[in-house]
This record gives structure tokens, sequence and C-alpha cells, in this order.
């Protein structure tokens, strides 16, 4: 009988702001997907990295800024040092964490290139802020400065904005399918992937961030992933979340979990996603859960988190 495959997806938030706490986190999360390994399963991990791009992306842009560098750093480029940063974490955590136990096993991250659709409408609409905030002042001049576009961020100061558009290949798909069939542990896809589109037979990346929970739903499509592993800030689902009334779900059909976004119960850039992530996994008859990084261990054996499934 074949290991089960699972695609654990680490939000960028539950990572840390720094890079200490990113660390202590990763170590965290090592020792989970450890516990994985020795039950038995494959792990394929993929991650969000919306606060650590920020942070390269502002520090880039600063030094441009300074005369430092002679130009911004592309954002493709930036979202590739994100992964690198991110994966080199998860990885060195999970090498320590497997040696303690006298496990031998490979951890190898892939920097990973995403495919979107050049005509996809988010890039007519940016939406996805990133960097560091600036006033309104800052944020006019820079716009009238390089062209791109800056807009307010729930009342917090101003930011750049870019894309989001919806992911439709992973490019290195086999890569990551054969080194988890090799038995290697592998990370990739981190933060959605590095954006790219089809131009004169060739990949151009674009300035863009695809979001990670979508990417990590067709990455485990097609590695062939049995089950979806969500994990965030918070237990999993909740109708009303943040209310008194609010109710947590255990379990829910992929109908089920349609009918609650189409009546606006989750958040658009927030739970939302993750939902429609879990949605677009399980309808292909995988497992999908959205649970806590605390509690994943739980999760896994059906004792927390949220888990949707295909509609009998």
């Amino acid at each position: 009988m074949k290991n089960k495959r699972v695609v654990l997806a680490l939000g960028g938030n539950a990572l840390g702001k720094d890079p200490g706490t990113q660390l202590q986190k990763c170590r965290h999360a090592a020792r989970f997907i450890a516990d994985m390994i020795q039950s038995g399963s494959q792990a394929v991990i993929t991650h969000g990295n919306g606060p650590q791009v920020g942070l390269i992306a502002s520090g880039l842009e600063t030094a441009a800024r300074s005369g430092i560098l002679p130009s911004d750093m592309p954002f493709p480029e930036c979202g590739a040092m994100s992964q690198g940063y991110i994966g080199y974490h998860l990885q060195t955590a999970l090498q320590a964490e497997l040696a303690a136990r006298g496990i031998s096993r490979e951890v190898a991250a892939v920097i990973t290139q995403v495919e979107v659709d050049g005509l996809d409408p988010a890039f007519r609409d940016p939406t996805k802020p990133v960097g560091i905030f600036y006033t309104r002042e800052e944020a006019e001049k820079l716009a009238a400065e390089t062209g791109l576009p800056y807009r307010e961020d729930a009342g917090r100061g101003w930011r750049r904005v870019v894309p989001s558009p919806r992911p439709l290949d992973v490019i290195e798909k086999e890569t990551i399918r054969k080194l988890a069939d090799a038995g290697c542990i592998v990370i990739a896809a981190g933060g959605g992937g590095i954006p790219v589109i089809r131009k004169d037979k060739r990949l151009e990346g674009v300035p863009a961030v695809i979001d990670k929970d979508l990417a990590a739903s067709l990455l485990a499509d097609l590695v062939e992933a049995d089950t979806l592993l969500i994990l965030t800030a918070v237990e999993g689902v909740f109708l009303r979340y943040g209310h008194p009334n609010a109710q947590f779900i255990p379990s829910m059909t992929v109908s089920e979990a349609r009918q609650f976004c189409e009546q606006g119960f989750f958040a658009p850039g927030s739970m939302l996603p993750k939902v429609q992530a879990a949605m677009a996994f399980a309808q292909h008859g995988g497992k999908a859960i959205i649970a806590s990084l605390d509690m994943a261990a739980e999760a896994m054996r059906g004792e927390s988190g949220t888990m949707i499934l295909a509609d009998p």
C-alpha cells in the first residue's frame, strides 16, 4: 500500500515577521512534519510569504531610493528570494529534527514558478498590498514617479498593490512529483509560486502575488496528494467569525461550503480563499483540512480543525 501523501500549506503570518521568530516557528512545524513522516506519510510543504516578501521588497525599495541600488528589484525576484529564505529555514529545521530522531530522509526546497494567464482580470485591478506603509502624500509622489498603483490598506497607511491572478499550472510539477516519489520531503510553491506568463515560447515573471492557498490546492492535485492541510492562526472555519454568535464548523461538504461562501460568511482576504482552495481540492475526491498550526497533529487525527469533503 502506498504511503499517504499530504500537501501541507503553512501561512506566512504563522511563521512570524522576523528571522528569529520564523526559525522558531519552522522548528515547531518540523516536529509535527517529522511525526507525519514517522507515521508513514509523505510530505510536500508549501508556505505563504506575505510578511517576508514585504520585508524584502521594502528593504530593496529603500536601498534603491537611497542610491545603494541602481534601480528597484523586480517583484518576481523578491518572491524568489522569499522562497529561498523561508525554504532554507524549513529545510534546516526539518533536517535537524529528522537527524535527532535517527530518520534518514532528504529534504529539498524547489524554487517554483506558477503559470498565470496574462489576460487574467486581476491584472486590470491590482488588489494585493505589498511592502511598507506610506502616507498618502508619499504614496501619491511614488505613484507619479514610478507609475505603480498605491492604495490605502485598512486605515493603516498606503501601500503598493499588485495583481493576484489565479494559478493555472506549476511549472516544476514533474520535478516535485519525482522527488516526492523518491521519498524526498519537498518544499515548493512558496508564496503561491513566482507568477509567470508564457511569452514568445518562454516564461516571463510578472509583478503579482498568487494566493498561496489556491496554489497549494493546485499543487496537491498535480502531485496526486490524498490530503491538503491548510494551517493558519485560528482553530478552523467559523461562521460569523469574531462575533458573539460565532459558530465553529468541524466538517462540511463542498456544496455546504459553497453555500456559506455565497452567503458571505467568510472574509475575502482571510478565510474565503482558504475555503475556496479546500473546496477545489475536495471536489476531486481528496480530503481538505483547515486548522491551526498548533493543533496540526490533532487535525490530522480528526480531533481539531475543519474538514471539507466531496459531496456524497
